[in-house]
């Protein structure tokens, strides 16, 4: 039976995660933080994964019409010479997505354990934010030109190689994708739009590669609860705070956020640092 403060523990941990994912503000970096600042010793990459798994559904829904227009685009294309033609840009498209998700791919397994190593130093966790901030920054009044159908695969390997870079706590994935997105001349909506597409297959990937360990797990019947009302909660909040990221994105107010994670990426690297606060 888990205890009522581990339980809340999982709960406020679930609500960060849900905030953080969509928000280009680092959901790795804010779980390492408060798990640092109130010694919460869950210490429990399952249920990194279940949370995720929140955030995943509820971004699954907000893109639900163009998930199924992308499938259906893709396999039309494939299986129907008669209608290839038309289907030929969302196909391209879906292997865009593809190619984009690489690089975050083998960079995570290769260097898995390392960046677990360092992910643990409050110092780059810092350091993480407040590189966070200065790319969030860079972007302000950036709104590009490019649609889908302009995206090329030259621009999808620099999106994948920037997205790799946010494996490291502190750096946001959604906010570092967003920023090669503008930069390489995407418009606001259409770089959302991506960010999002490429986060489905990630976070799938790291979803399916820890069911063998969360089904091993020894005292799974005792974390039922606790888990499923995470996972709730990482669905909840997410979905209602990409409302506030996309009113951010439309109105040019993304890069607003800046000042968010260089106060938390000056918190951090204050708070650590100074024996006399602890």
């Amino acid at each position: 039976m888990i205890e009522i403060g581990d339980l809340l523990k999982y709960l406020i941990l679930g609500v960060i995660q849900g905030i953080t994912e969509p928000l280009p503000i680092s959901s790795s970096g804010h779980l390492a933080l408060i798990s640092k600042l109130f010694n919460f010793t869950i210490n429990d990459l399952n249920y990194e994964i279940i949370t995720n798994f929140g955030s995943f559904i509820a971004i699954f829904i907000i893109f639900y019409k163009d998930i199924i227009k992308l499938i259906k685009g893709f396999f039309t294309y494939i299986f129907n010479k008669d209608k290839r033609k038309e289907n030929e840009a969302i196909f391209k498209y879906c292997w865009l997505i593809v190619v984009g998700s690489i690089p975050a791919a083998v960079i995570g397994l290769l260097l898995k354990d390392k960046i677990e190593t360092i992910s643990n130093n409050t110092n780059i966790l810092g350091i993480c934010f407040l590189i966070t901030s200065i790319l969030l920054f860079s972007i302000r009044n950036k709104n590009g030109k490019k649609d889908d159908n302009d995206i090329t695969l030259k621009d999808a390997i620099i999106i994948g190689l920037f997205e790799s870079f946010a494996l490291l706590p502190g750096i946001s994935r959604s906010g570092t994708v967003m920023v090669a997105c503008m930069l390489l001349g995407l418009k606001n909506k259409t770089a959302l739009k991506y960010t999002f597409m490429l986060y489905l297959p990630v976070s799938l990937g790291s979803m399916v590669l820890g069911v063998k360990d969360l089904l091993e797990v020894s005292n799974l019947s005792s974390l039922v609860l606790p888990y499923a009302l995470g996972m709730l909660l990482a669905f909840t909040f997410t979905y209602l705070c990409y409302g506030i990221l996309k009113k951010t994105v439309n109105n040019g107010t993304y890069w607003r956020f800046s000042i968010y994670t260089l106060l938390i990426s000056i918190f951090t690297l204050i708070y650590f640092n100074l024996s006399f606060i602890k």
